[in-house]
């Protein structure tokens, strides 16, 4: 395998699929008529299971999880609302007991080509997956939709992917959990990442008076998830609590990234993901969420689009069949990255494409 081209979360040019040759991949990367052609999928029907795998199937939360300090004294609002959440979930009686936690479910996922219209069904596809995750830093999923099966993984050090139509994929940035995993499935990373968040007030969601924390990526770790092509803007998440059960009820993230080649005007991208977060049941004396449904909508607006913004909108609904802790045989050598990937990432950094076009 060549280069490693990086790790995108956008659908990719049709022609690449079946297509394994890393050198060719990477020349594409590199044309912006390619570039162009690859945006343009985003509104074709044919590409609607690739768009779903690369947008729903296994994004990167915003920011990585640090071990999560002692609350012996509550210092802000962030920390009162998730002592608050670690005594719902009753999570802090896994901390030094927990080693690894393995998860199964059941995905739907859909496109809607335009806001106000559906598809009738059509367009449905039905998958499951396997998540596996070793406390505190390691995780790796498979996804299978449609006949297609996406991996991801990280081993603490560098996070990666593998698609079927574009082999291993390297994450740029700081290593970051999967945002799946956040969605109520792993209270003890929710308390680690939200209780340096900032408080942003009070809102109602569903029906549900809700506490709201906000986390932003810092511009570091933007710059390294840019390149001279693409520029990552922002990438933020807000995090919904339930005043009155204390869980967490919904997740909102938003990233902009813009986009621009020589001699041309900057064209926008804008995607954000809300999740609604639900069906909490104990499991070993945690609560853990159980189902949901996710809505994500893909913004693209410039001076050069003179038909205007151009808006499609992805659903999932996800339901969980079993979690179950320290699983008998799960060790670090469950977690190795593909071999492509070990012996490409020892190469040279003039091809490590200063980071993603549009990763997250």
């Amino acid at each position: 395998m060549g280069r490693l081209a990086p790790l995108s979360e956008e659908p990719i040019n049709e022609e690449n699929e079946g297509n394994n040759n890393s050198k060719k991949c990477l020349q594409s990367w590199r044309n912006w008529n390619w570039i162009k052609t690859h945006f343009s999928l985003l509104f074709n029907k044919k590409s609607n299971l690739k768009i779903l795998l690369s947008v729903l199937g296994c994004p990167l939360f915003p920011l990585p999880v640090h071990p999560i300090s002692p609350l012996n004294e509550v210092s802000s609002s962030a920390q009162y609302i998730i002592q608050h959440f670690r005594a719902a979930t009753g999570c802090k009686k896994l901390e030094g007991t927990v080693k690894n936690v393995f998860t199964t479910g059941k995905v739907t996922m859909d496109v809607v080509d335009e806001l106000g219209s559906t598809n009738g069904g059509v367009n449905v596809e039905k998958g499951c997956f396997v998540m596996w995750q070793m406390v505190p830093d390691k995780w790796q999923i498979e996804l299978v939709l449609g006949g297609q099966k996406v991996l991801a993984g990280s081993n603490g050090a560098i996070a990666w992917r593998h698609t079927p139509w574009l082999g291993v994929h390297a994450a740029k940035g700081p290593v970051r959990p999967l945002r799946r995993a956040l969605q109520g499935l792993d209270p003890l990373a929710v308390s680690a990442v939200f209780c340096a968040a900032q408080y942003m007030g009070e809102k109602q969601i569903s029906g549900i008076d809700c506490f709201v924390l906000k986390l932003s990526a810092d511009q570091k770790d933007l710059a390294e998830r840019s390149d001279n092509t693409a520029e990552m803007i922002k990438h933020a998440i807000f995090g919904y609590f339930s005043q009155r059960s204390g869980l967490l009820v919904y997740l909102e993230d938003s990233y902009l990234t813009r986009i621009q080649a020589p001699g041309s005007h900057p064209t926008y991208w804008e995607t954000t993901m809300s999740t609604k977060i639900e069906d909490y049941r104990v499991v070993d004396g945690v609560m853990i969420a159980h189902a949901g449904s996710s809505t994500a909508l893909i913004t693209r607006f410039g001076d050069n689009l003179k038909a205007g913004p151009a808006i499609t909108r992805l659903e999932e609904s996800w339901i969980i069949d079993d979690v179950a802790f320290n699983v008998p045989g799960l060790s670090l050598d469950c977690f190795i990255p593909p071999q492509e990937l070990q012996r490409d990432c020892s190469s040279d950094d003039d091809v490590d494409w200063k980071s993603s076009l549009l990763h997250r």
